[in-house]
C-alpha cells in the first residue's frame, strides 16, 4: 500500500510539473492553481503516506524538526507569500520564479503532511494531536485565500486585467477553496478519527 501511495505521489508530481500546466499557467490563473494543489493538497500527503513509518520518513530520525503546528505556520507564511502580487508575478512569468515556488510548496508541504502521519507509534498519538491541528488550521487558511480569491470582484494582478481573466481567476480561486481546504479538512479528520480510536481500545482493554 506504501508502494502504491509513492507512485500516485510521484506520479501526481509529474503530471503537475511535466505536463501542459507549467505553460498553460503564465496566461492562466486556475492553471497556475491547479498545478499548486496538485503540489500541496494531492501529492505531498500521498508521499508522507508513502513514506510514513518506513525508513525513508525523516521525523523517526529528527522528530524534533517536524512540529506540525510550526509546518501550518510556515505553509501560511509560504502560500500567502507566493500569493501576493510581485511574486505572482515572478512565479507565472520566470522560469526561476516558477522553480523557487514550486520547490518551497512541495518542501513545505511535505513538511506539514509528514510532521502530521509520521514518526514512530510510540510518540504518534501526541504528534497526531497536534497533526490535527495544524490541518485543520491549514485549511481554514487555504480555505479563506481561496474565497478572496474566488470572491473578488476585479483582478487582483496586473497583468489579468480582462473580464475573462477575472473569470479565470474566480476559477482558481474556487480550486483553492475546494480541493485545497477538502485534502487538509480530510487529513485532520482521519487524524481525529484515529486519535479517538486509539483512546477508545486503551479505555475497553482498561476495562477488561
Amino acid at each position: 500500500m506504501r508502494r502504491a501511495f509513492l507512485i500516485a505521489g510521484l506520479a501526481t508530481l509529474l503530471a503537475a510539473w511535466l505536463g501542459p500546466l507549467p505553460r498553460l499557467a503564465q496566461t492562466s490563473f486556475s492553471a497556475h492553481m491547479i498545478m499548486h494543489m496538485g503540489v500541496v493538497a494531492v501529492a505531498c500527503p500521498l508521499l508522507a503516506l508513502g513514506l510514513r513509518q518506513t525508513r525513508l520518513d525523516p521525523v523517526l530520525f529528527a522528530p524534533a524538526l517536524f512540529a506540525p503546528i510550526v509546518a501550518s505556520m510556515l505553509e501560511l507564511i509560504v502560500v500567502w507569500a507566493w500569493h501576493a502580487p510581485v511574486l505572482h508575478h515572478l512565479a507565472r512569468h520566470t522560469t526561476l520564479g516558477l522553480f523557487l515556488e514550486q520547490s518551497t510548496f512541495l518542501v513545505c508541504g511535505l513538511l506539514l503532511w509528514l510532521s502530521a502521519f509520521g514518526g514512530n507509534e510510540a510518540e504518534h498519538n501526541s504528534r497526531r494531536g497536534a497533526g490535527v491541528i495544524a490541518l485543520l488550521l491549514t485549511s481554514m487558511h487555504m480555505t479563506l485565500l481561496g474565497a478572496l480569491l474566488a470572491l473578488a470582484p476585479r483582478p487582483l494582478y496586473q497583468h489579468d486585467t480582462h473580464t475573462a481573466a477575472l473569470a479565470d481567476q474566480h476559477l482558481g480561486g474556487a480550486v483553492m477553496l475546494i480541493v485545497g481546504g477538502v485534502s487538509y479538512l480530510a487529513g485532520g479528520l482521519a487524524l481525529a478519527f484515529g486519535l479517538l480510536r486509539g483512546f477508545s481500545l486503551k479505555t475497553d482493554k482498561a476495562r477488561l
